[in-house]
């Protein structure tokens, strides 16, 4: 009974319409006059949407979706897309404020009235299924369907605007909150309406007969495209909710380039390209007509990219005005909760008034956390937004000036480069930092006229909260701000000078590693360490300044809030007869903290302006710099433009238009020269120059009176002496040279069908190659006298971009003699060379130009000196085989340049130079009776060329180049694992090959680096750095808990009369926590930075001198690039990276803590809600680190192409223009821009993709914090101080994420030196005490070989096996055997680089196994088969160790015939050496290298293949000087050639490891089938 009653009285407590007034129910006088009615009415619209829709959403795309996904390619937005977007948030957030407003009035009512709310929550929930509706019909692309929602408005319009007739009759006040949101509502449903209504009208899908049919965009029909930004509704845009399944996936496989896709049209550098240029071409046109001005670069970038900036300005300006609700809403919160007692019960029950105003509704406590909340996430959204269009805009600039640059790199003057107008440095800079320093200057761009608007702001809000006082502190922050640029300038400069340094000791370490070997055998390795020790010094201190300065910038951000707030708080306290309440603290102290970024930002701003001014200075320089002239036969060639790149395949390379046929471009091509050809005297003439001058640019003319013709189809050789003007002669007729007077003409030849060269078929090629069957007159094939490739594999070097024809190919590289070079290398043809790839000889090189224009199935062939660098077997094969054979057989005109005279004869025609002008022309009979002088001085040439040609019969250049080549690719075959670098280094502590165990790795956090990094910079600065960092984060925490003490205590006491005593005594305390935070801030900022260089310092010098001890056989099996990167890239990232991120990561994290600390001791509530956000951040940051770690690599590697890519053009600007292949070169050009500008996009949207979602998570924490704070109640001081710390948190919670994953990064680079610091170092240490070596020990020269096997590494097999020899003192021996029988084994064992596991050496009664290793090596000398000089002086190089007279080292030259060139140098023995030896010949530094072993004195000198490089003059000097200066000494030569042992005292002759023979020369020679007399046979 008591039960029924109850629930019957409960449920009149929730009746619809409240039970507590008897007329709520009574229509008598009119339906429409009862509120509550019209409340009801309200619902049919949102009842009536969720029936229609439901069924449609679960039963249609859950069946679709379930069988097929909907591949984005369907997407289209119908038209209002984001109108409704944007008007359907609107509306859910007026309905949040009808709820609140529903909830607040039902409050003050005695019973319960759910027609006030539940009408708006139905809304909502009506609201959110209708935008969800609506993305899914948009996605399937089904209009039809969207009449349901049209529907849905009009009956929503109706009954809202019903509503609000109702309480215009009522007479409600427009100051009643229900009156505003209805009047708002009636507004945002008609406008819905209004788009709904516009959709039908484009699309047409009902009351039209035929509905128009959209094709998506043409981006979403590529399925390349993966970049989806520009294409997802608005709230995927916002939170970057597309790139969830990329960053998932990164958990299970690595984001590679085809996970990450196309770049959409709208961001490709071609279509950015355009833009720019038309904005450019537009002022140049304005500034045509005035001499003095240029075409302003600023005025073309914001005519191409202005809309998106001033998009992002706007995004800019509503985040930062949306930020200010944070302290406004902390001060509204604080203040409410101190009145709320008195407030919530004076107006807590008035049936009467059913009406809440919007004071009234703003001072419920609860309402403005959420609207703080909603705050929060509109500011982080805008903030977001407007960083990602910004970049997105600086990437696409970026895009566009490149285009730019490469364009006009393609025609560029000549004489630019050659002269030195225009080096390539100058080129590289303005392409890797000129475009991005415009880029990160786009970047901040927003932050220029954002910041004073925010700090107008800050001050006016101060100035509300704190009066006269607010202006104090605003005037330490504004003073203070000079200081920072300031810092920053010195910042800048400190690490221009740390370059520098970097720059200097990268060149000394690449020498060290590149002479390794010599170092180690001379025992110099310390002389050389010392050398790199001494520029590392200096480079250190250049990093203390830097890191003094980086430390005083990070100080100075921590320091200036705290030193404004305590005066200004101080001043308030002082100045005011009112105590300072917490609402203004702690409102205040936020409001420092907004006002302290945009004035720290402001310095690094200032700075990339500066910095941007003089890029585009730069950039404009090059834009208006010379281009090659356009009255050429080439200029048909610079009017094509990018446009014939957008359908470019890359297969066919010729630089012209595929649209029309054949004829037309021919047409094309006559009419753009700007000439008719005439037609010429004889039919058979290529190419014919008429009273030619031509420049290099300068003015004065190179050529002169310049008179030739070309025959058609024949061979014309060009002659003359060293500079006479044969390479210019060819350059002119190509066109790269200035035309100061006369013409060059290329006359028409006929069409000659069918010749497609005896290897093309026609069937084979594709139609856009029958051009080359006819082979157009224009086609010209070049190979430079300066051989160039580009970084491709040997094939793409040769066929250049040409169909591949197997038959055609394989002569071709026959004839060039490639094949044995191809079968050297590790993957044959397909192996990469060039600037990145293997280094080839020059030989090599030039042979491979060679190929690529006898490839070409082109007309002419200009070949500039092709055997300069070949030896006679080479280029007699190629004049043969290349030349007589390949080219004449295919009638194709060649003009060859060459110095070989001995070729005229098969000349069909000669012009011989002379001084820039044509001495001779015509036929070689012709000379010959024309010209007797000339004829007969050639004839003196080729005698005396036959005559050298016999000398160097000997030496074979080919054979070595081969030989170098194998050596170089001996230690790559043997190690192949070290070919990937980031693979090389294993796990910590596993090994497991299965896939899951890597992606576990790739996951996890390298702890164990991290350790070893803070544990190199010393355990006392470590544990400096920790107990700093903690006890200033306790001090600034104290600062604000004193804070919210006083401000709390002041309340309560206001009215005693220890006032004055208790202010005094608060700020004493807060004015020495706040001095004690300054200190700390610059002790932290200082440890960190400290700890860091000496972590720095430490790993350096333990690489360094673990390298140079390293066993030889590291250095032959590990590449020089991958060692060099350890010096340079990684030791740059441990010096400059590392400290800031480390400092970054651990404040920001520090911060985190402390805040979450503070927020849970004003209210432990809060560790409640805690748990489920920490989780949501955790899975948030362990997805972002491993897809950032991923994208951040493949930024990194796309960079590096694209730079390469722009430097191989500028060096081979002639040849690409020769060949014509601009277009095919602008083509690659622009994947390589898109490639790395994909993956720079995909890493900042990955990056906004983290902000977004910490920021929201931070948002949630505010939120959370400030309810739990209402309903815990504590001190209205602390409440504030819970408030205020919950608002940094969404500060710094993606910087934790962001740091955290640069620093996983970052230790990849501490992971690498830390392998190469686990490496086994030689045994230094002999059993013998040097001191009790003799001095003069070895005094003899005697050596005991006995049954010596030797090794190179405990795991291989030995190389010398039981090895039994005597070698008397003073004898000369010869060492010689078959490739691989372990010749330089044998004397590398004297020196022990090698490990003796039996048997022993023993010189003049000593073991060298017992003696240290540094005196071995320092009583020996050693000539290797490459001479090694090193920068520096003669004198350094001779003696680095500083022992002998100039006495000494004048005689050593003498010996080595040097003496005389040294003393004509300036300065004799202190004259330069440049880095390698390079101002000396390859003979001369063999003779340095003489001259060094004689310095040293020693009585053993060995001698390893040390004539194997050199000329035969050269090894003459050589041999003569070992008979003589050596007679005493004992010689033991390895021989290159046998011959040069035939006179030795005793031959040693190896056969696979085992000693064969050991004797006298003339004795060996006896036995007929000996192993020595074969060598000796085989040899002659």
């Amino acid at each position: 009974m008591f039960v029924s009653v109850y629930i019957k009285i409960e449920a009149m407590k929730v009746a619809f319409c409240g039970n507590d007034n008897t007329s709520a129910y009574n229509v008598s006088a009119g339906v429409l006059k009862n509120v509550c009615f019209v409340d009801a009415l309200n619902l049919v619209p949102h009842v009536f949407l969720l029936f229609i829709t439901f069924p449609i959403l679960f039963i249609g795309w859950g069946s679709q979706s379930s069988k097929v996904q909907i591949h984005h390619n369907t997407w289209l937005h119908f038209p209002g897309h984001n109108l409704r977007w944007i008007l359907t948030f609107t509306l859910l957030f007026v309905h949040v404020c009808e709820i609140a407003e529903g909830i607040v009035s039902d409050t003050r009512m005695n019973s319960h009235h759910l027609h006030l709310f539940l009408p708006a929550m139905m809304g909502f929930v009506a609201a959110t299924t209708a935008i969800v509706y609506y993305h899914n019909i948009e996605t399937s692309n089904f209009p039809k369907l969207l009449l349901a929602l049209f529907l849905y408005w009009i009956m929503a319009f109706v009954t809202k605007t019903i509503k609000l007739i109702r309480y215009c009759e009522d007479g409600v006040p427009l100051s009643q909150l229900r009156f505003c949101i209805t009047g708002i509502m009636v507004i945002l449903y008609g406008l819905l309406m209004a788009v709904e209504i516009n959709v039908i009208r484009v699309r047409k899908y009902v009351f039209f007969m035929n509905p128009q049919k959209v094709k998506p965009p043409e981006d979403l029909q590529d399925l390349g495209v993966r970049f989806l930004q520009p294409f997802v509704n608005l709230l995927s845009k916002a939170t970057y909710w597309w790139m969830n399944p990329l960053i998932i996936s990164a958990h299970k496989k690595p984001i590679d380039l085809k996970a990450i896709g196309k770049l959409p049209i709208a961001m490709r550098a071609l279509t950015n390209y355009v833009c720019l240029k038309e904005a450019y071409e537009e002022q140049k046109k304005k500034v045509a007509n005035q001499p003095n001005r240029i075409p302003s670069i600023w005025l073309a970038m914001y005519r191409a990219f202005g809309r998106p900036i001033l998009l992002s300005s706007t995004f800019r300006y509503l985040a930062d005005l949306l930020g200010f609700a944070g302290p406004l809403c902390i001060s509204g919160i604080v203040r409410s909760f101190q009145n709320t007692n008195q407030n919530y019960t004076t107006s807590a029950k008035d049936p009467s008034n059913p009406y809440l105003s919007s004071q009234d509704f703003f001072r419920n406590v609860y309402v403005l956390p959420v609207l703080l909340f909603l705050a929060l996430i509109l500011q982080r959204t805008f903030l977001q937004a407007s960083y990602y269009v910004t970049i997105e805009t600086g990437i696409n600039l970026r895009g566009a000036l490149l285009a730019m640059i490469y364009n006009k790199i393609l025609r560029l003057s000549t004489s630019n480069l050659s002269m030195g107008e225009m080096t390539l440095g100058q080129i590289n800079n303005l392409v890797a930092i000129e475009t991005n320093q415009l880029m990160w200057f786009l970047f901040l761009c927003p932050n220029l006229w954002a910041m004073p608007v925010q700090i107008i702001m800050g001050v006016i809000l101060l100035y509300y909260l704190l009066k006269e006082s607010a202006l104090v502190g605003a005037a330490v922050i504004v003073l203070l701000a000079p200081i920072q640029y300031f810092i920053a300038t010195k910042l800048a400069e400190a690490q221009k000078s740390t370059l520098d340094y970097s720059t200097e000791r990268l060149k000394k370490t690449n020498e060290i590693l590149k002479g390794i070997k010599l170092l180690k055998l001379y025992a110099w390795e310390h002389i050389f360490c010392t050398s790199v020790e001494e520029t590392r010094t200096k480079e250190l201190k250049s990093l203390k300044t830097f890191a003094l300065y980086t430390s005083l910038s990070i100080f100075m951000n921590a320091a200036i809030p705290i030193a404004a707030v305590l005066a200004t708080f101080v001043t308030y306290e002082y100045t005011n007869d009112t105590t300072l309440q917490p609402a203004q603290a702690f409102a205040s102290l936020s409001l420092f903290h907004i006002l302290v970024t945009p004035l720290f930002l402001l310095s690094t701003v200032v700075r990339f302006a500066v910095k941007a001014i003089i890029s585009v200075q730069k950039l404009n320089e090059f834009l208006l710099s010379d281009e090659i002239g356009e009255d050429n036969w080439r200029s048909a060639e610079s009017s094509v433009t990018y446009e014939s790149c957008k359908k470019h395949t890359g297969l066919y390379t010729k630089a012209i238009n595929r649209k029309h046929p054949l004829r037309h471009q021919l047409n094309t091509y006559e009419q753009s020269s700007g000439r008719h050809p005439r037609p010429l005297e004889i039919d058979d003439t290529a190419i014919q120059v008429t009273n030619g001058y031509f420049s290099w640019g300068s003015g004065l003319a190179t050529l002169s009176n310049i008179n030739i013709k070309i025959p058609t189809g024949q061979m014309t050789m060009i002659v003359g002496q060293v500079g006479c003007g044969k390479s210019s002669l060819l350059l002119a007729i190509l066109g790269e040279m200035q035309t100061l007077e006369g013409k060059v003409h290329w006359n028409k030849l006929p069409d000659r069908e069918g010749n497609t060269g005896g290897y093309f078929s026609i069937n084979e090629t594709d139609s856009s190659c029958e051009a080359t069957g006819s082979r157009n007159r224009y086609s010209v094939a070049y190979a430079a006298q300066k051989p160039w490739l580009l970084n491709a594999t040997v094939e793409e070097n040769i066929i250049f971009g040409s169909p591949f024809n197997k038959q055609r190919y394989k002569a071709v590289t026959d004839a060039c003699s490639l094949q044995p070079d191809i079968d050297l290398l590790p993957f044959g043809d397909q192996t990469e060379i060039g600037e990145r790839g293997i280094n080839l000889s020059g030989g090599q090189r030039q042979r491979i130009c060679v190929a690529r224009a006898l490839y070409q199935n082109t007309n002419m062939v200009f070949l500039d000196d092709p055997f300069s660098a070949l030896d006679i077997h080479l280029s007699d094969h190629l004049m043969q085989e290349g030349i007589l054979k390949f080219l004449q057989e295919d009638k194709r005109t060649l003009v060859l340049v060459t110095h070989k005279l001995q070729y005229l004869p098969h000349a069909d025609w000669i012009i011989a130079m002379k001084d820039g002008y044509v001495l001779r022309e015509g036929t070689l009979k012709d000379i010959q009776t024309k010209d007797v002088e000339l004829y007969e001085h050639w004839k003196t040439l080729m005698n005396r060329q036959d005559q050298e040609l016999e000398k160097d019969m000997e030496t074979d250049q080919t054979t070595l180049e081969r030989k170098t080549l194998r050596r170089a690719m001996y230690p790559r075959e043997s190690k192949a694992q070290l070919e990937d670098e980031d693979e090389e280094e294993e796990e910590e502590e596993e090994d497991d090959d299965n896939m899951s165990t890597v992606m576990r790795l790739r996951t996890k956090m390298p702890w164990k680096t991290c350790w070893r990094y803070l544990t190199s910079g010393g355990f006392f600065l470590l544990f400096l750095m920790i107990f700093s960092k903690l006890l200033k984060h306790s001090v600034i925490v104290a600062i604000d808990y004193w804070l919210a003490r006083w401000t709390s205590r002041d309340n309560e006491t206001k009215a005693s009369d220890s006032t004055d005593q208790k202010q005094s005594y608060h700020v004493a305390v807060f004015s020495v926590l706040c001095g004690a935070g300054i200190i700390l801030c610059l002790i932290t900022s200082l440890t960190v930075e400290w700890m860091g260089l000496t972590a720095a310092k430490n790993l350096h010098h333990n690489l360094l001198n673990k390298i140079i001890l390293g066993p030889i056989r590291f250095f032959d099996t590990t590449p020089l690039g991958l060692i060099l990167n350890r010096f340079s890239a990684d030791t740059n990232i441990i010096d400059q990276h590392i400290p800031p991120t480390l400092e970054s990561l651990t404040r920001s994290t520090l911060l985190c803590l402390s805040a979450i600390g503070m927020i849970s001791y004003a209210t432990p509530w809060f560790l409640v809600t805690l748990v489920p956000l920490g989780v949501a951040f955790y899975f948030i940051q362990k997805y972002f680190r491993v897809a950032s770690k991923d994208l951040q690599e493949l930024d990194d590697s796309t960079q590096l192409p694209l730079l390469c890519h722009f430097s191989e053009t500028a060096e081979g600007l002639t040849t690409i223009r020769a060949f014509r292949h601009e277009a095919r070169f602008k083509q690659h050009m622009l994947e390589l821009t898109d490639t790395n500008n994909i993956a720079y996009l995909f890493l900042s949207a990955a990056n906004r993709w983290l902000e977004v979602r910490t920021d929201y998570l931070g948002a949630c924490i505010v939120l959370t914090a400030a309810v739990t704070s209402i309903i815990y109640e504590p001190d209205s001081g602390f409440l504030g101080l819970g408030l205020l710390y919950a608002l940094t948190i969404t500060n710094y919670l993606n910087w934790v994420v962001r740091n955290l994953a640069d620093l996983e990064v970052q230790m990849g680079a501490v992971k690498k030196v830390n392998s190469f610091l686990t490496m086994e170092s030689e045994n230094y240490e002999g059993t013998m005490d040097p001191s009790q070596v003799p001095k003069d020990w070895p005094q003899e020269g005697e050596i005991k070989i006995e049954n010596l096997c030797v090794r190179y590494e405990n795991n291989l097999k030995p190389v010398l096996k039981h090895v039994k020899a005597y070698i008397k003192p003073g004898q000369k021996v010869g060492i010689c055997g078959r490739t691989g029988s372990g010749k330089s084994s044998l004397s590398l064992a004297f020196f022990r680089m090698v490990d003796i596991f039996d048997g022993r050496i023993v010189i003049d009664g000593i073991d060298i196994c017992k003696l240290p290793l540094h005196t071995l090596r320092s009583r020996l000398s050693i000539i290797l088969q490459d001479p090694i000089l090193f920068s520096g002086s003669i004198r350094f190089n001779l003696d680095p160790e500083c022992k002998c007279t100039d006495d000494r080292l004048w005689e050593a030259l003498e010996i080595a015939q040097l003496k005389n060139m040294v003393k004509s140098l300036p300065g004799g023995l202190d004259a330069v050496v440049t880095e390698g030896g390079e101002n000396f010949s390859v003979g001369q530094r063999q003779l340095f290298c003489l001259a060094r072993a004689f310095v040293r004195k020693s009585s053993i000198l060995i001698m390893d293949e040390a004539t194997a490089s050199i000329d035969m003059a050269t090894e003459n000097i050589l041999q003569k000087v070992v008979m003589t200066a050596f007679v005493d000494r004992t010689v033991v030569t390895i021989a290159h050639r046998v011959s040069q042992i035939l006179d030795s005292d005793l031959v040693l002759a190896l056969s696979d490891g085992f000693l064969v023979e050991c004797d006298a020369a003339s004795n060996l020679l006896l036995k007929e089938d000996g192993l020595f007399t074969t060598l000796v046979k085989t040899n002659k």
